[in-house]
């Protein structure tokens, strides 16, 4: 592992996630942790650089999340971003208030270009001290009113007399926007100027280097053990296969589990490219656990129940594959970061849901140590890898799909009648908006602008009146789901064009038995998650 890190401490926000990818696509490793952690935990970590971020509340309220002043006296840069550039205010002497205009979204900020997180900022209007002007993205309710002692101000707005301000002595930078996200026209370069010129640090996180250092720590943890993966043939299962496949060649055996929750086709189509067949040197193995499935999950309604079962059937059936076998020493699974965050084991947010490779795990595993080659990284990082691993672009750039798979996608009970239902609707979807897609590179020469990054279709719980012929329905409505994003951790409705979500819509009610409306969701993630349940 990169031994030069910056660490982001989370007081409770909802983009703790988004400012540590940014950090690493400085090429810097950067992770999450909470503003619970005790100061001798950072001490030891020694940070490069800390970064503080979130925080639903007013620093200033009895009971809101906080930290001592010893933070900012350990001699390390410390850059807080809106909650964390109050905090910082707050903690250290100065004053914050309720604002008497709360700013959202887009605004002109006027920074100094001769502070160090400023500088090559600033390609607008300059004002009549110098400072130039930019866009940044606001969003608080309370404002810096006094600037703590020995901070001075390097950045205003109309509005926010305080929009940055830093000890540059004592390496204390506070910002009230957010640069982490993409409205912040020049954010990526103050994030840049903080990590690789504040901190010093020299950009040394890729994903070759990534590959090399994880192969090698592979082979020593493993020794001349056996290593059982869970292959899904999903992104990334596939690259951690190829990287522990590359560490240790035939003592891995890769068990594909067709849980019956999978999309249509697709235990053909993972077998196709991971079994005897094709062009990966994997011991595999498929096994085909639909009936244990459907009989398990018989009734249960409840998200996060469909979750922790569908995550001990997936180990249950590990173990017994594991005594087929022979002696096994390792379980090894596709976790990243993501998953590792919103199950509540990084940072202060609130958990999101578990993930069943994570929060899903029970409490017995029959296996010496559980191996997650790739829980470190981001998305975007695990296909990076995946192409350094030599894993074909078509594999490495597939569609995310959950762990419990179709699962999540059907709201309430799940029975193999639902399941062919969202399997059918959910190919006609996918097959539709690829079409459509080819068909507007072939005209065009280029990618559509509205192709999304993860599109799919789910079964809702809803059913109602409808017309078919001449005769009443009374079946399911069918949701169509389609984003875009950068990082999966925030994303917008895709904006697919009408007559192909009217071919859809046709051929969904023409050809799914047990469809008679079909809906199209427009929600942004936050407030909603990508997936459904």
């Amino acid at each position: 592992m990169n031994n030069e890190k910056v660490i982001v401490i989370d007081f409770g926000g909802q983009y703790n996630q988004l400012v540590a990818r940014r950090v690493r696509e400085c090429n810097v490793y950067c992770e999450i942790y909470s503003y619970k952690t005790p100061i001798e935990k950072i001490k030891e970590m020694d940070p490069k650089g800390i970064i503080l971020t979130g925080g639903p509340n007013s620093c200033y309220e009895e009971g809101a999340p906080t930290c001592t002043r010893e933070l900012f006296e350990l001699g390390i840069p410390v850059l807080g971003l809106c909650y964390g550039a109050q905090l910082m205010n707050h903690v250290l002497g100065g004053r914050v208030e309720k604002a008497p205009v709360r700013e959202y979204g887009k605004t002109e900020v006027f920074v100094n270009t001769e502070s160090g997180l400023f500088s090559n900022v600033g390609e607008g209007t300059a004002d009549d001290k110098g400072f130039r002007s930019t866009t940044c993205w606001m969003s608080h309710f309370d404002y810096i009113s006094e600037p703590a002692p020995g901070f001075e101000v390097v950045a205003y707005t109309a509005d926010c007399p305080v929009a940055a301000d830093e000890n540059r002595e004592a390496g204390l930078y506070a910002i009230q926007f957010h640069p982490e996200v993409l409205h912040t026209v020049e954010g990526t370069k103050m994030l840049f100027n903080f990590v690789r010129n504040i901190c010093g640090c020299s950009g040394g996180w890729r994903m070759d280097s990534f590959v090399e250092t994880s192969i090698k720590e592979i082979r020593e943890k493993v020794g001349d053990g056996k290593v059982l993966l869970a292959l899904s043939g999903g992104v990334d299962s596939s690259v951690a296969a190829g990287l522990l496949a590359r560490a240790i060649g035939k003592q891995l055996t890769c068990v594909f589990v067709d849980h019956g929750l999978l999309r249509k086709n697709e235990g053909d189509e993972v077998e196709a490219i991971f079994g005897p067949k094709g062009n990966f040197d994997l011991n595999f193995i498929r096994v085909n656990a639909q009936d244990r499935y459907y009989g398990k999950l018989a009734g249960e309604t409840e998200p996060e129940r469909k979750r922790k079962i569908i995550g001990e059937e997936f180990i249950r059936v590990f173990e017994e594959e594991a005594k087929k076998i022979g002696t096994v020493d390792f379980l090894a699974q596709g976790t990243i970061y993501p998953d590792v965050v919103e199950s509540g084991l990084g940072g202060e947010s609130a958990v999101i849901k578990s993930h069943h490779n994570v929060g899903g795990l029970p409490e017995y595993v029959d296996f010496k140590e559980i191996i997650e080659p790739l829980r470190n990284l981001f998305k975007d990082e695990v296909r990076k890898a995946g192409l350094e691993l030599g894993i074909p672009e078509k594999l490495v750039f597939r569609q995310p799909f959950p762990g419990p798979g179709l699962g999540i996608r059907i709201i309430g009970e799940i029975t193999g009648e639902k399941v062919k239902i969202v399997q059918d609707a959910d190919y006609i979807y996918r097959e539709e908006v690829e079409k459509a897609a080819e068909e507007y590179k072939k005209e065009n020469g280029s990618v559509a602008p509205w192709m999304p990054d993860q599109y799919f279709a789910a079964l809702t719980n809803m059913r109602s009146v409808g017309v078919m012929g001449d005769e009443r329905t009374y079946d399911y409505a069918v949701a169509l789901r389609a984003v875009r994003t950068i990082d999966f951790m925030t994303a917008e409705a895709a904006n697919i064009p009408f007559d192909v979500l009217q071919i859809v819509m046709n051929r969904i009610i023409n050809e799914v038995k047990g469809v008679n409306r079909v809906f199209y969701d427009l929600t942004s993630k936050p407030p909603g998650t990508i997936e459904f349940e």
